[in-house]
């Protein structure tokens, strides 16, 4: 049976002016013409590019590093929006995490996937985008240090965390009417610790890993000279083999002038109960930044290479790689997801909470208006929705 005109969905045009999407057809040609000039480019010199690759010395194989057994794994996510309402604004953030897909020989950890939340309603503030962020990214990674699996994959870089932290600590010392702010102030002693955890990787029974989707580093075309226009990851997908893996490389860092690594966590803002210890914890963690390792791992033919980022004590023993890369080839189990499955549930899981606000900002108007003693319509002018901000 055919569906009604009126449950069908709008087509991707249907809010343009057809002037708008001819010319922007018609301006396709030309995009299409540059990728195709530059696909046939990496074609043309594919076989080079992997003859140089074998000549570096930079690529093995996983069945160098031996099989040992399946480990369980889960995967860690995070996302938050920001409904901007004409008298304040309501904030959440939520971190989830997913068990993978369990070996036959090992039991479920867990029935359910486990999560951490938060939301509130906020003043009207720039800033609020900026601590809710760091929030979301904190309970990610005490979701993480938590999991009891021997494999604990991130969505996103171990460099990420630094950077929402920094601003967050510079933010929410200044934004103290926001409670995002009270929130991240509250654990940020936990966030970092949790962090410094996942860098450092100390415990042989658990591999902390990342596994950023997109990334613009060359630490290997760089080092081999290819062409400037194309990141790793993309090429890679091209010259490994199912089953190769790239040897651990040093993470590339941004240096200032003198060649020096400028990653750093600003902590003077911190009250003065919190600052001591912080500025502890961040010195550790700008030094085991430094210390990262990245490798890329194709498991299967039909699957881009993976950027992975470890720790230094995971590349520099034989068995925990091996762990981690076995755990990957059975995460990835399926030509229908091209990613590891539990990070492919984490981030399905997180991205549903930008969805689901204006649910959340509906069931809040109802409770609100339920209670209120004036004019009902007040409470609907004040919670209307204007615009809506999410992110992870």
């Amino acid at each position: 049976m055919n569906a009604s005109p009126e449950s069908r969905e709008p087509g991707p045009f249907a809010d343009l002016p057809a002037a708008l999407v001819e010319e922007v057809l018609s301006q396709t040609e030309a995009v299409a013409k540059d990728l195709l000039a530059s696909f046939q480019k990496i074609r043309k010199d594919r076989a080079e590019l992997r003859s140089t690759l074998e000549k570096s010395g930079l690529v093995t194989t996983e069945s160098s590093l031996g099989y040992p057994p399946l480990p369980t794994t889960c995967g860690t996510d995070g996302s938050y929006a920001i409904d901007r309402l004409l008298s304040t604004d309501l904030a959440a953030a939520a971190a989830v995490a997913v068990e993978g897909l369990t070996p036959p020989s090992e039991k479920r950890h867990w029935a359910l996937p486990h999560h951490n939340t938060f939301i509130a309603a906020e003043p009207h503030l720039e800033d609020t985008a900026t601590v809710l962020r760091a929030v979301m990214l904190g309970e990610e990674l005490r979701l993480a240090t938590a999991a009891p699996h021997d494999v604990v994959m991130l969505d996103g870089t171990l460099t990420l965390p630094v950077i929402y932290f920094n601003q967050a600590l510079n933010k929410a010392p200044d934004t103290k009417d926001l409670r995002c702010s009270a929130h991240f102030l509250e654990h940020c002693l936990e966030y970092l610790t949790a962090y410094l955890e996942i860098l450092c990787s100390k415990r042989s029974d658990k591999q902390y890993i990342a596994l950023p989707k997109y990334s613009t580093r060359r630490e290997i075309g760089t080092r081999l000279g290819w062409p400037a226009d194309h990141d790793d990851r993309g090429l890679l997908t091209l010259l490994l083999k199912p089953g190769e893996l790239t040897v651990p490389l040093e993470l590339e860092h941004p240096r200032n002038g003198a060649g020096n690594v400028t990653w750093h966590l600003n902590t003077g803002a911190l009250p003065p109960e919190l600052k001591n210890r912080a500025a502890e914890l961040a010195n550790e963690v700008v030094s085991a930044l430094q210390s990262v390792l990245v490798f890329y791992y194709k498991p299967h033919d039909w699957l881009p290479a993976l950027r992975v980022e470890i720790a230094a004590g995971i590349a520099s023993n034989r068995d925990r790689l091996a762990t981690v890369v076995q755990g990957l080839k059975y995460q990835c189990a399926t030509p229908s997801i091209l990613e590891p499955y539990p990070i492919y549930l984490a981030d399905r899981t997180a991205k549903a909470l930008a969805r689901a606000i204006p649910a959340f900002r509906q069931v809040t108007t109802q409770r609100v208006s339920e209670r209120y003693d004036g004019d009902i319509g007040e409470v609907f002018f004040a919670l209307h929705g204007y615009r809506s901000e999410s992110g992870r």
